[in-house]
């Protein structure tokens, strides 16, 4: 191979002038004989940077050839042929790996900057730079796109999916709205958590996460915050104010639901039918492998009477497994070991097929839900975009199907399909890149996503133009709703499950003759199986607002920090001039013993390693 493609390791040579040599050249460097742990880390993504192949080496290492899982279909065949399943003790060595300690040279203090804002011109953020390719094949760059001014996604745009890239949505940060001219603020609930692992994930391996990846609200309700759960009713609302630490003239308000607690015994009996892609493109450890032991740990926890099918899709549909007692487990895990990767991604035959088996079970007793686990990547067969996907399934949707979307894996990552599908299929996305966070989906929150307490949940803020002269709502782009459809209770809105938090901040300024009430906090909701919605409204006052932000609840200045390490890492323009040391400061001093809370202080380390990487050109 020549020095250039020695230094750059990738090849952009086009398919049409590939070699016979180049191939044999290139395959070499790629072994297919199985599936190595150091799969199970991300390809280059969506970044000049590239990835180290271990954490404990300098950033300015030389990055590992790229491996991109769904790069020329030659490849992907091979990769069928020779894809074998690492066991779950090396998935355990991988995660505890990824959970080691940053090194000392993360910690370095970053100078006072910010991240460029993304090109207007880049809808997607591609995984692969400009197309790097594994065993030699080489893809056309992506066509750039003008990102959208709605906030609100439009599922008829079908923008952004890239083969060979992560694709992500690119929304337009909210920006500050004077009250005088609009003092309503209306949103839907979202308890999604995937934006948060994903740039996890990024992290760990040396590398920014593209700012279209980073969602503020998916990143602010990965966490458990500590508020008092409801005595009555579905949930309770807890409202609370500081001044901001970036700047002496705003203030941070916090919205925060807290849904009822139903134990594991008092939930409704579940059917779950769980989609799982297995494509070649789900070849690799940290995908179909990964997904399988993700589906184990599920059925562990269910109840006797719950239900598991099985279906997968590939070239074509296959039910693998009926309806099962989840008591049945040596059944289920035989079913499930027989899951081998290969062929193409046609899932809008699997999403149809799972929803007719679904669509059997749903009951007002019983939960209904299908669990797609995929790379969502779809490249054959009949409805390949969100759009048809979901035209297909609209009526078994009607009929109380729920559904939750589990992403896995780099290099062709579909995100913003993901995140679209669970939006309007009434349920909830999730990325699971290790053991550990398959524990925490399919365990610890298992409960909450089975068990839907609330349905149509919709927020609305009216500021007292009065008291607050500007605001700003911190995320939730993709959930805009406009302020008269509020209480139209044909809008679609957010779902909140059994023991979920939803946490909403806004940063606002105060008039300098604020009143005492600031603001009406308005919630809209429908109960699990019903069709109208009940309003409840709660009083946002100055009694609300804490003189410092030392004097604030653990629980927001905790919840400040992860919005504003959200907002940095996106370029918000309202972030401009904020400090990625600011928010390690004000997270390090609200950790209360939480681990998921002490792994983010370690993150945003590793950020402002990386910042400072790149602003001294390494």
């Amino acid at each position: 191979m020549s020095p250039f493609f020695s230094k750059r390791r990738v090849s952009f040579v086009s398919g049409a002038l590939l070699c016979a040599s180049l191939v044999s050249a290139c395959s070499s460097m790629e072994p297919t004989q199985g599936v190595t742990r150091g799969e199970l880390r991300p390809q280059a993504v969506a970044t000049t940077q590239s990835a180290p192949a271990d954490e404990s080496r300098a950033l300015t290492a030389p990055p590992p050839p790229p491996s991109t899982p769904a790069a020329a279909p030659a490849a992907r065949k091979l990769r069928d042929v020779a894809a074998t399943r690492a066991p779950a003790e090396e998935l355990e060595s991988a995660e505890s790996k990824a959970d080691a300690p940053a090194p000392a040279a993360l910690m370095a203090p970053e100078p006072e900057m910010r991240r460029a804002a993304p090109g207007k011109k880049s809808m997607a953020a591609t995984g692969a730079a400009s197309g790097a390719l594994a065993m030699g094949g080489a893809v056309a760059p992506m066509p750039v796109q003008q990102p959208k001014e709605k906030s609100k996604l439009e599922l008829g745009d079908d923008k952004g999916v890239a083969e060979g890239g992560n694709t992500f949505e690119a929304y337009k940060a909210n920006a500050f709205t004077e009250t005088a001219k609009d003092n309503l603020s209306t949103f839907a609930a979202d308890v999604d958590t995937a934006s948060y692992s994903m740039a996890r994930r990024y992290l760990q391996q040396g590398q920014l996460p593209p700012t279209q990846a980073v969602r503020v609200e998916e990143f602010v309700n990965y966490f458990k915050y500590r508020y008092t759960p409801p005595e009555d009713g579905a949930f309770t609302v807890h409202l609370e104010g500081a001044p901001s630490p970036f700047n002496a003239r705003r203030q941070f308000v916090r919205v925060g639901v807290q849904g009822k607690v139903v134990s594991r015994s008092q939930r409704k009996p579940a059917h779950l039918v769980f989609l799982v892609d297995t494509s070649g493109s789900m070849a690799s450890s940290d995908k179909l492998p990964l997904a399988i032991e993700s589906i184990k740990v599920a059925v562990k926890n269910l109840n006797e009477n719950d239900t598991v099918a099985l279906v997968t899709y590939a070239g074509s549909t296959r039910d693998v497994l009926p309806p099962t007692p989840a008591t049945d487990v040596k059944k289920i895990h035989a079913a499930l070991d027989t899951l081998v990767a290969g062929g193409g991604t046609a899932m809008g035959s699997g999403m149809e097929a799972a929803y007719k088996h679904a669509v059997k079970k749903a009951a007002g007793g019983v939960v209904s839900r299908v669990v797609v686990l995929t790379d969502g990547d779809a490249n054959i067969g009949p409805n390949l975009s969100p759009k048809a996907m979901l035209a297909s399934i609209e009526k078994y949707v009607a009929e109380g199907v729920t559904l939750t979307t589990v992403g896995f894996g780099m290099g062709n990552y579909h995100d913003s399909l993901m995140e679209q599908l669970a939006d309007k299929g009434n349920g909830n996305s999730f990325y699971v890149d290790s053991m550990k966070e398959a524990r925490k989906v399919f365990e610890t929150q298992l409960t909450g996503t089975l068990e839907v307490i609330a349905k149509d949940v919709k927020f609305q803020v009216e500021f007292n133009p009065k008291a607050v002269s500007r605001y700003r709502l911190m995320g939730y782009e993709n959930r805009d709703i406009a302020d008269k459809d509020f209480r139209d209770d044909k809008v679609d809105a957010g779902e909140i499950g059994a023991g979920h938090t939803v946490t909403a901040l806004y940063e606002v300024e105060l008039t300098g003759d604020a009143p005492q009430e600031l603001a009406t906090v308005r919630i809209r909701a429908k109960a699990p199986n019903g069709t109208e919605a009940k309003e409840q409204a709660f009083p946002l006052t100055r009694a609300n607002l804490k003189p410092s932000m030392e004097a604030a609840s653990t629980d927001f200045r905790f919840a400040v920090a992860v919005a504003a390490t959200a907002d940095i890492l996106r370029a918000a323009p309202a972030a401009e001039g904020w400090s990625l040391a600011t928010t390690q400061k004000l997270a390090e001093g609200a950790v209360a013993g939480d681990a998921d809370r002490t792994e983010f202080v370690r993150l945003i380390g590793q950020a402002r390693a990386l910042t400072t990487a790149s602003a001294s050109g390494r």
